[in-house]
């Protein structure tokens, strides 16, 4: 390691060195945006075991883009998961144990309601004084959809305000704790604290590390845990937990598409694991409101340990799209003006007019030939006429829409072909991207493809599945497609290392000098110190994007002042999704994270004249530490790699 020199500047004056356009790490002491970590002592290497808590119970919370719900077990009885009560609400046509993500704030900006609760107040208010209120819903697609996510992002309210991110997502996991502990005290009969709890929450695997930590950051401020207590949070992968719950079934529990008919062959008490071999390879397919996530995960017995083959792959190809592809529609039927303005001057009509689409498209089947009735709310019609000065009746007939009819009681009338239609863009695009995935190597030999998340109930996406793929692995449904994540996360929650390998979503490295090589580094990299010629910004990497990651593992690199006379140290952390970095300034790497170490209060004899600075990363669910070690004096700093604060 002798030519790795950790970057950091004097504590004295500072250098005139070549100016640069980059800040190197050489230089970055002046940053005045860094605080630095006080240092605390750790004279041994491994941390005391804070895993030993023990918790009464494990809740875990699907905070989905649709809709979202807990689950909870105790940890006496693992084997007894008990999903949330039935909530008050409920559509036409939905039966589901989950509730809408959906909320309610009040004119002042307080938390009012959530669920069916917020849509059925929201909707009985008077128009003008709705236009007051903040309701908001789908609102989780904004952790995926921005590129430069921070504390600071907002939403957008149905009336067109905006809200914090941070505030919306606090208030809906206060909620869910409140509403658990509540069940959970009945249920006990006694209080249940707070402490009692390890909570999970279930995140989408393509989520990038900023919108991961976002929700961490969430739920410390609604409670369910703190930076000190970060234990007593675990944020699960979704498609990880379906993948724990469908390794889990009993074959009665599950459809296999390719027979319609149960899984013969085993009796009914055998799990999939009966059919499940070593090194049996599978994937799970979670596609859900928002987005779809593809795993492939292999079994590793004895212990039934999972081990991710691939990277999470997938995109925006949720059910929304066929709500988006409903709205074109309208729109190409009324004008894009027209339904622009009925969403902001009608905002609690068109949510009732999208919860009549609901539950409309949850009957689009393949077989279907009766036509599908919409009702179109009296608002939309009278709203209508006033802006256009001509009936809803006429538009439909004027417009070059065939598939689309009105009838006489006041309902579009939707041939199964024009339904069908709207679920086509969505279901292309998860055909198309499970087919790149078959590519792939690791995948070529999978057995099993099981399909979970809410769309996955929909027949069109079975179809389409079973033909594109149905000659290449069986294709097996859970019966409670809907609760998969749920139970797995709570599965997950009672036993967290059952996931033992994952694939590094990032390429993670520091920033360090290297000795300057004429040739090799580019000049405007030069840096003159005490008469060493130095590279600056150099990317020296920790871990691949890709690359295996043991669960817990620990990559360790040493590193010495670039100068011995140096009173402190400052490393910073970078990331990029990129595998070939050389240059932290190289395009897409981004700092996540700094560690400053104090190199004072050694007497002189004590220190070697080569100091030895020990950097550790420790890969945890989906955080990550870093530590660095003065080896000479056993002082360290550590520091959580943050995403968005930097």
């Amino acid at each position: 390691m002798a030519d790795k020199e950790a970057g950091g500047g004097d504590a004295g004056p500072r250098e005139t060195a070549p100016t640069s356009a980059y800040s190197s790490p050489a230089r970055s002491l002046g940053d005045t945006g860094i605080t630095p970590l006080s240092p605390s002592h750790i004279l041994n290497d491994a941390d005391p075991v804070s895993e030993q808590q023990t918790f009464l119970v494990v809740v875990a919370i699907d905070f989905g883009t649709t809709s979202s719900g807990y689950a909870y077990s105790f940890t006496k009885e693992p084997e007894c998961i008990h999903v949330m009560r039935r909530w008050e609400g409920g559509d036409p046509g939905v039966s589901n144990q989950k509730t809408p993500t959906t909320i309610l704030l009040t004119p002042e900006r307080k938390f009012h309601s959530f669920g069916y609760a917020a849509r059925d107040f929201y909707h009985d208010l008077d128009p003008n004084e709705a236009k007051q209120w903040l309701y908001l819903e789908k609102f989780k697609m904004k952790l995926h959809t921005t590129g430069d996510l921070t504390m600071d992002t907002d939403l957008t309210a149905a009336n067109g305000k905006k809200v914090k991110a941070l505030e919306i997502f606090t208030y809906a996991l206060q909620y869910f704790k409140e509403q658990a502990l509540k069940e959970l005290s009945d249920q006990a009969g006694s209080d249940f604290e707070n402490s009692d709890v390890r909570w999970v929450i279930t995140v989408p695997a393509i989520w990038k590390q900023p919108a991961k930590q976002f929700m961490r950051e969430a739920a410390y401020q609604a409670g369910l845990a703190s930076p000190e207590n970060s234990e007593q949070l675990i944020i699960a992968l979704e498609p990880e937990a379906a993948s724990i719950y469908c390794r889990k079934l009993r074959l009665h529990q599950m459809i296999e598409l390719s027979s319609k008919a149960v899984v013969n062959g085993y009796s009914a008490s055998d799990t999939v694991g009966a059919g499940f071999a070593q090194g049996d390879k599978y994937v799970v397919v979670d596609s859900g409101g928002g987005t779809v996530d593809l795993t492939v995960h292999q079994i590793r017995l004895p212990e039934g340990h999972l081990k991710e083959l691939y990277k999470a792959t997938g995109g925006p190809y949720g059910s929304l799209g066929v709500d988006y592809e409903f709205e074109k529609l309208l729109c190409k039927i009324f004008g894009e003006d027209f339904i622009e303005q009925f969403k902001i001057k009608r905002p609690a009509a068109w949510v009732d007019l999208m919860i009549a689409f609901e539950s409309r498209k949850r009957a689009a089947a393949p077989d279907r030939t009766n036509p599908l009735n919409i009702t179109l709310p009296f608002s939309f019609i009278d709203y209508y006429k006033k802006f256009r000065g001509h009936s809803v009746e006429h538009a439909l007939r004027k417009s070059n829409v065939d598939f689309v009819k009105w009838s006489s009681q006041g309902m579009l009338r939707m041939s199964p072909d024009a339904m069908n239609a709207l679920f086509k863009p969505t279901i292309d695009s998860i055909i198309e991207h499970l087919r790149d995935l078959f590519q792939k190597p690791e995948v070529s030999t999978v057995k099993f493809l099981f399909l979970v998340g809410g769309f996955a109930e929909a027949p069109l996406l079975q179809q389409a599945v079973q033909a594109a793929f149905g000659d290449k692995c069986r294709i097996i449904i859970p019966q409670d497609v809907g609760l998969t994540i749920l139970k797995g996360a709570v599965l997950f929650g009672l036993d967290p290392a059952v996931i033992k390998v994952r694939r590094s979503p990032l390429t993670y490295g520091v920033g360090v000098l290297n000795r300057y090589v004429e040739g090799k580094h580019p000049p405007e990299k030069l840096l003159v110190k005490d008469g060493t010629r130095w590279c600056t910004d150099v990317f020296d990497k920790f871990i691949s994007a890709d690359q295996s990651v043991a669960l817990g593992e620990l990559v360790k690199r040493s590193y010495t002042p670039a100068k011995p006379s140096q009173l402190v140290i400052i490393i910073n952390i970078y990331s990029s999704e990129n595998d070939d970095v050389s240059f932290i300034t190289d395009p897409g790497v981004k700092k996540c994270g700094t560690l400053r170490l104090d190199l004072t209060g050694t007497s002189g004899a004590a220190v070697p004249a080569r100091r030895e600075i020990q950097t550790l990363m420790q890969f945890g669910d989906t955080e990550i530490k870093a530590t660095a070690v003065d080896i000479a004096t056993s002082k360290s700093v550590k520091v959580g790699i943050d995403f968005l604060n930097y």
